[in-house]
């Protein structure tokens, strides 16, 4: 008799085989000129239960271009594993043609050319149509919102999320767990979840004073799908007041709880739960150590990291499913649960190429109508750029390099510091500059940009200690974004070497000195998590700067150079 895990596993392959082969049409398609949304939409529809997962979207209401990293640096027992593999190496790994629309889509070679061909991605119209088809032929699906919904944009910043609240609404999802949200602060934050007509979901919220579950949070929630008893438990970003201000949110606390992630488990289990869906924005390593740890989970939907991939990973008896982010793919998982069990999972991740996929006329107008009040501001154009902007890998984009240099000459520094955070859509060369594209990169509720003095050798503990949260080889022990972004200095990480022992060589570039540990440099940067932070708003910095330049011009930045990777 054939077991649960040989079925899951020969499903699997016959998963991928059906997503290698819808690589290829897209290949045919794309050299006849004929990519549609039907070929987009297409799915065999498969067992008895249906997944659609949106996750990292950081506010972005209309279409958009993203680059997907070039670097992505998996270290431990994850180097060299996807979703630490990039370019043409991630291509051959999938079977994807060079200069297809799944090269443009998932790939970073190329990108300028490719988004000239291909035009923009995403827009929320463009999903609602994409939900709405798959709602359609599977109209009980469940549709999961991963978090990092309500940041990211210049609407998003003045209205409090409410914008992002209101178009979500709109999609009907049936639950959603959180990140950024939580720097909206605890009082919006509280206004905002009581009045979501959908489950707030996350085990690991819990009072900061009682250590007890937060009220406001529900850990799991119930559905009836299909004839199947579904759990879907939320977990939300475990690392909260680390990498985001504790003063903003005092009332919670965080953490991965695997432990507390196994009990809820075992209780949706004992309450009947035949399928159990993780809800997660732990990040992708982090979730497989936790599949590893926890069992009885199916699947989990992935976030935080902003990966896209074609194929879910299995870990153990657990799929673990990655949605990209900016509003640039939607995921439909198809599963096959009988007997209490999960038998076998199709899955498809599909593009939301804005030029192919019609707009919902619904989710049009109340776009629109968010945007509205904004339209003045958001479309200024206060400069052009002849560089490829993205933000997005380990170490510095050209947005991060722009930003750095801004911080130098706008607030007279030696040194700049810029957080590395993957969200941000990318400008191609030749386009205009607007307002609401410096808000792209640079909108958050603690955006001053500060200037202070340090010495080098709290330099080199800055360095060392974001090189941790990136490169430690424990992902329990991976608690920030990427490395931290630097102007005006080089230096030299081996991302091989223990704690503290990661960065030398470090020099400040306009000089070609070594930076001396005993000496004060003028440092300038922004996103700070100390309450009190003054300086003026990053935005509002960036938009002086460009205004200066006109037309964005950048050198090559060879200032990190990375050993071990």
């Amino acid at each position: 008799m054939i077991s649960r895990r040989d079925f899951l596993q020969v499903s699997m392959a016959a998963s991928a085989l059906y997503g290698a082969s819808g690589f290829g049409r897209w290949s045919r398609l794309a050299a006849q000129q004929a990519l549609t949304q039907d070929q987009l939409l297409q799915f065999d529809t498969y067992g008895n239960v249906s997944l659609i997962h949106v996750t990292d979207i950081h506010a972005q209401l209309v279409p958009i271009r993203f680059r997907e990293p070039s670097v992505n640096i998996g270290v431990g027992p994850n180097r060299g594993e996807v979703p630490h593999v990039t370019g043409a190496d991630f291509r051959r790994l999938y079977g994807i043609e060079d200069g297809s629309p799944s090269h443009y889509a998932l790939s970073s070679g190329d990108f300028a050319a490719l988004a000239q061909a291909y035009g923009r991605v995403g827009g929320l119209d463009r999903v609602s149509t994409v939900v709405n088809a798959i709602r359609a032929d599977r109209p009980d699906a469940l549709l999961l919102d991963g978090g990092d919904t309500w940041h990211g944009s210049y609407t998003c910043y003045h209205s409090e999320g409410q914008d992002m609240v209101n178009a979500m609404n709109g999609l009907k999802p049936d639950a959603m767990t959180f990140h950024w949200e939580f720097t909206l602060g605890s009082d919006r934050v509280q206004e905002l979840v009581e009045g979501l007509p959908f489950a707030a979901l996350g085990q690991n919220i819990f009072d900061a004073e009682w250590d007890e579950p937060a009220e406001l949070f529900k850990p799991y929630k119930f559905f009836e799908r299909g004839g199947v008893k579904i759990a879907v438990i939320g977990q939300a970003f475990p690392y909260m007041p680390i990498a985001n201000p504790r003063w903003m949110f005092p009332e919670y606390s965080f953490g991965i709880r695997d432990e507390n992630m196994q009990a809820m488990v075992d209780e949706v289990r004992a309450a009947g739960a035949e399928l159990v869906v993780c809800l997660s924005h732990n990040g992708f390593d982090v979730d497989k150590k936790m599949a590893s740890v926890v069992t009885g989970i199916d699947v989990i939907l992935s976030g935080h990291t902003h990966d896209a991939l074609p194929e879910p990973v299995q870990v153990g008896q657990t799929f673990i499913v990655a949605s990209g982010s900016n509003g640039k793919f939607v995921s439909r998982v198809d599963l096959d649960v009988r007997d209490g069990a999960m038998m076998g999972i199709r899955h498809k991740l599909i593009p939301i190429f804005s030029d192919v996929i019609a707009p919902d006329p619904v989710m049009t107008k109340l776009i629109e109508e968010q945007r509205a009040p904004h339209m003045d501001a958001l479309t200024e154009v206060i400069g052009t750029t002849e560089e490829l902007l993205y933000r997005r890998g380990n170490f510095n984009g050209t947005w991060d390099d722009l930003i750095c240099n801004a911080l130098i000459s706008e607030r007279e520094a030696d040194i700049a510091l810029s957080p590395g955070v993957r969200w941000g859509p990318s400008l191609i060369p030749g386009d205009p500059i607007t307002r609401e594209d410096i808000w792209g990169v640079t909108s958050m509720s603690y955006g001053e940009a500060y200037r202070s003095e340090m010495t080098g050798e709290f330099l080199k503990v800055v360095l060392e200690d974001v090189a941790d949260n990136i490169f430690n080889p424990d992902p329990y022990y991976q608690q920030g974004g990427d490395m931290v972004r630097v102007g005006g200095m080089g230096y030299r990480i081996d991302v091989t070497k223990p704690q503290g022992e990661r960065i030398s060589d470090m020099t400040l570039l306009k000089t070609g000195e070594a930076i001396d540990p005993a000496k004060s440099y003028v440092v300038a940067g922004w996103a700070s998590v100390n309450e009190g932070t003054e300086g003026p708003m990053i935005w509002d910095v960036v938009e002086d700067h460009i205004r200066k330049q006109g037309t964005v011009t950048l050198d090559p930045n060879n200032s990190v150079e990375v050993v071990g990777a």
